[in-house]
């Protein structure tokens, strides 16, 4: 009588196999995701340069973030991009990126 079935040699190849991919496409969707959060956060400072403009144009001065919270530009607490920096608006009105929250510097 003959058995059908994986024997503990083939079994091992195939967890090795598999191990291996994993150990390949992790650091990849890890890197992906930085970028995907990156690009999110350029977005979203294009946005709030948007509110911005949009604030200065209605009354005629630069905002602060929680002017634009307070009008109803921006939602409250939306100070950060999806990275974990900080956005500030300068004097002149530009929005720029600090340091990512939590860390001093």
């Amino acid at each position: 009588m003959k058995q059908e079935g994986f024997t503990l040699i083939e079994m091992l190849i195939v967890l090795f196999i598999i191990s291996i991919l994993i150990l390949i496409t992790v650091p990849n969707v890890t890197k992906h995701m930085n970028t995907i959060d990156d690009k999110g956060c350029d977005a979203y400072v294009h946005m709030v340069q948007g509110q911005v403009e949009s604030y200065r144009i209605a009354k005629n001065e630069i905002p602060t973030l929680n002017d634009l919270e307070r009008e109803g530009y921006l939602k409250d607490g939306m100070n950060t991009c999806p990275n974990g920096n900080e956005i500030h608006i300068d004097a002149d009105g530009t929005v720029t990126l600090g340091s990512i929250r939590g860390e001093e510097g």
